[in-house]
């Protein structure tokens, strides 16, 4: 730790609606950890707001990716550089393990987090009892939407659509319950959405949903949660949970599932020597583990100025709390305004997704403004600076944005290392743009 760490509240405790901004000092740290924090090497200086599509990627993560990357010797070989590589991949397991706070089950890796949630998916609908029907909601990423609604069509299930609170921006545990049958195999959950920014209660869901149907395998879409506070596999009572790390500070190119011990096993692609339980096709890129561990001991680094509790996960908790609060006080600057500037929630004919100070809110401010293109005001602001993006009725969000009459919206995009004064640069350059108070 380089600082002394200080107490700080348990990790279940509700946050002040305004949340709480790191202190100057450590932010600025915090961003020094960061590659590009506030320059784009192809057009400079620039505010990223643009973090649901991708977070920055910490400066370690790449130096210890590259070191690793160039080590040619493959696990599994007598030899001592084998031997290296193991232990690198090992530990790669264990702290992916904290970070998603899973004692047991099984993790693998895949090519990306959509790749993982479709081959469990197909999975586990091919290994169901025959029959009955698979579930999913519409505010749902394709990942989940499409691979579920694809694999009842292809083993002869009913395929239900789960609808979400329009006004709120989410899906509850009675939603579920109106659409979950006792003859339900699967049924899948998105954590927080990167088009609403809402998360969702994904434990409450789950009960919800084994009240009706105990057996139904439950899939979950972590990928947008992922990078807005910490995980709790272990309470969360479900069947799979999946990731991105190119969401969490990571490289590209890789997606990690965990899965409980009854998906785990059921029938699945392996070479038929392995494990029941073995999911794994090839070999993994020792690099990619290593880089997971770099980002795991930043929030470790990170979780020890709020917690005197020694453990990693203990600071992970921490470091994930700490997160939220910064970016909840954000959000609240950037609607609110401050600073002297104007918040969103005052610009007129402006619709905001789900209601400004929202609890469920994570980092994600998406809106439309009445006789404004949304992918206009993402090439003006590009133009004084602050990158962000616009959504669009695509394969993408198509199901999302037309439950809410959208066509498209822009989607400004926080995380821990942003700081009020980029929000305040955001909102002089939103006066320049949008329609005035």
């Amino acid at each position: 730790m380089t600082t002394t760490p200080t107490p700080t509240a348990t990790a279940h405790q509700p946050l002040a609606a305004e949340g709480a901004f790191l202190p100057r000092e450590l932010l600025s740290q915090v961003r020094r950890h960061f590659l590009h924090v506030d320059t784009c090497p192809f057009t400079g200086k620039r505010v990223f707001f643009e973090n649901a599509g991708g977070s920055l990627t910490l400066e370690s993560v790449v130096a210890r990716s590259a070191e690793v990357a160039g080590i040619p010797d493959n696990e599994h070989r007598d030899n001592p550089a084998s031997h290296a590589v193991s232990r690198i991949v090992s530990a790669g397991r264990d702290d992916l393990a904290s970070f998603l706070g899973a004692s047991g089950g099984v993790i693998f890796g895949g090519e990306t987090g959509t790749e993982c949630l479709f081959r469990v998916i197909r999975a586990a609908a091919l290994a169901a009892e025959a029959g009955g029907s698979i579930v999913a909601c519409s505010v749902e990423h394709p990942a989940t939407y499409d691979a579920t609604a694809q694999w009842a069509r292809r083993t002869g299930r009913d395929w239900i659509e789960v609808p979400f609170d329009v006004e709120a921006g989410r899906v509850t545990a009675a939603h579920y319950a109106d659409c979950v049958r006792p003859d339900t195999r699967i049924a899948t959950i998105l954590h927080t959405s990167p088009v609403t920014g809402m998360s969702m209660d994904v434990a409450e869901i789950t009960r919800t949903i084994r009240t009706v149907a105990p057996e139904c395998m439950i899939i979950v879409d972590g990928i947008q949660h992922a990078p807005h506070g910490f995980l709790a596999v272990d309470d969360y009572g479900v069947d799979a949970y999946v990731i991105s790390p190119y969401k969490a500070y990571c490289r590209f190119n890789n997606g990690y599932a965990w899965l409980s011990d009854r998906l785990s096993v059921v029938d699945h692609d392996r070479l038929s020597g392995k494990p029941t339980d073995a999911w794994e096709l090839g070999s993994r890129d020792p690099s990619a583990l290593a880089g997971v561990s770099a980002m795991v001991d930043y929030l470790t680094w990170l979780g020890g100025h709020f917690t005197e509790e020694p453990s990693r996960r203990a600071c992970l908790v921490a470091a994930g709390q700490a997160m939220c609060a910064h970016e909840r006080a954000l959000v609240h600057r950037l609607l609110h305004g401050g600073a002297g500037q104007t918040g969103l929630v005052d610009f007129p004919g402006l619709q905001l997704i789900g209601q400004a100070d929202s609890p469920y809110r994570e980092g994600v401010v998406s809106f439309a403004v009445e006789g404004v293109d949304a992918n206009q005001v993402v090439a003006e602001l590009g133009a004084r600076g602050i990158r962000v993006h616009a959504r669009s009725d695509d394969v993408y969000s198509g199901n999302i944005l037309r439950p809410l009459g959208l066509k498209a919206v822009t989607r400004v995009s926080l995380a821990h290392y942003n700081s009020a004064d980029e929000i305040d640069t955001c909102l002089a350059a939103l006066a320049e743009v949008l329609p005035r108070p």
